[in-house]
């Protein structure tokens, strides 16, 4: 069959189908808010308001609460997309009569292998800081820290689907080595001497990941920080505040904190359980989301929350509650991650298709907008080309994540 010049909506069709296979991050977070970007919709700017679940208190007797503990709270928080990637392309008009599968291999795969690990970086950076739990693993990634994280998910009421866990190179070795010896699936248990990998175990799709940061914790970490008076909780009402962004205020510390840092408060600020609100008996765990020195407030996650449906700790912590961070100072962590779908999401915005150029196509697949744009080079007959994606990352429930770190 002969060839015929490829179009430029095939190019992006196959573009975005190759960057999906490619994704095994974004591949599995929320995604449902992406129609609101649309260009065929209404223009929203750069920002939307995403609600979070409502939550509610529960009393008994035949009289029920009707003063403001009743009321339906609506907690959201913000997604902005913002962040513009492009990967830029060069062929010439011959190349473009070339056979799908041969463009795709030549030109597409090395082309969205670099937009996939680039958006995936992204969106670690975006949404790992903010997971406000971590398991020490120590030098390797053993199947009790895998057992324990998904322990931290069960307690959080996490839902069982759509469970993943994600990787670094190094963890996977440690854990298929440990997992060697232990009753597996036969086809799952394959796997780990087929492919290197584990498959599903544990109620977790296993995947490896090799664009997973490491996290440097800051040369503070270890009890200098303390509370600077009496926290104040906050307060959340129907003006859609955010439960998933807090601050608290420290004094003592001189050292430096770094985004991503995780710490516990005094030894009697207990995480509750989502609905009863008993104490767990377990520290409540929190995370830095910002870089701090010094006294003054930190950006924290979640909030601290004492009452009402979405209270997340048993006591409000006291002035000179010493702040104890997970892990040793300035050391470099390796960082894997068990999540479940709910724990984040991405939205994709259509980009402007521009006028007076060669070609332009924009294709979205599966949640993700692209846009290529072509111009022509009459010179050298070549055509110049630009793959963009436009979007974002937002933590909508960090307590449905926990991070493994290991050196």
């Amino acid at each position: 069959m002969a060839n015929v010049n490829l179009t430029i909506d095939d190019i992006t069709r196959e573009s975005l189908r190759v960057l999906h296979q490619k994704c095994n991050f974004i591949g599995n977070i929320v995604r449902d808010y992406d129609d609101s970007f649309a260009q065929s919709g209404a223009k929203i700017g750069n920002t939307l308001r995403v609600r979070l679940p409502y939550q509610y208190t529960s009393a008994t007797g035949a009289t029920i609460n009707t003063t403001a503990g009743a009321d339906s709270v609506g907690v959201s928080t913000t997604l902005t997309v913002n962040t513009q990637r492009n990967v830029p392309m060069r062929f010439t008009s011959n190349e473009l009569t070339m056979s799908i599968d041969e463009f795709s291999s030549r030109h597409i795969e090395p082309a969205m292998a670099k937009m996939a690990a680039m958006m995936e970086y992204d969106a670690f950076n975006a949404t790992l800081p903010s997971v406000n739990g971590a398991i020490l693993a120590g030098a390797n990634i053993g199947f009790d820290d895998t057992m324990n994280g998904r322990a931290i998910l069960q307690n959080n009421l996490a839902p069982m689907d759509n469970r993943v866990a994600l990787l670094d190179p190094q963890g996977m070795v440690d854990l298929v080595t440990d997992n060697k010896s232990l009753f597996n699936d036969q086809t799952e248990g394959g796997k780990q001497y087929k492919e290197g990998a584990m498959g599903r175990f544990a109620g977790f799709d296993f995947y490896e990941n090799t664009i997973l940061p490491v996290h440097t914790n800051g040369t503070e970490a270890g009890t200098a920080y303390k509370v600077n008076g009496a926290a104040e909780a906050k307060t959340l009402s129907t003006s859609d505040s955010d439960p998933n962004n807090g601050a608290l205020t420290v004094a003592d510390g001189t050292k430096t904190i770094t985004a991503g840092q995780v710490f516990t408060i005094g030894d009697d600020v207990y995480d509750v359980h989502p609905e009863t609100k008993v104490s767990t008996g377990v520290l409540k765990q929190f995370t830095v989301t910002a870089d701090a020195t010094g006294a003054g407030d930190l950006a924290i996650s979640p909030a601290i929350i004492s009452s009402g449906p979405h209270q997340n700790v048993s006591a409000i912590p006291d002035d000179d509650d010493v702040l104890t961070f997970v892990g040793a100072a300035s050391t470099a962590y390796k960082q894997s991650v068990l999540f479940q779908k709910g724990f984040a999401c991405m939205g994709s915005a259509d980009l402007v298709l521009p006028k007076g150029v060669h070609m332009a196509s924009r294709q979205n697949y599966d949640g993700i907008s692209m846009r290529i744009v072509q111009d022509y080079d009459v010179i050298k007959d070549r055509v110049f080309t630009r793959l963009d994606c436009l979007y974002g990352f937002k933590v909508l429930q960090p307590d449905l994540a926990v991070k493994l770190w290991h050196t």
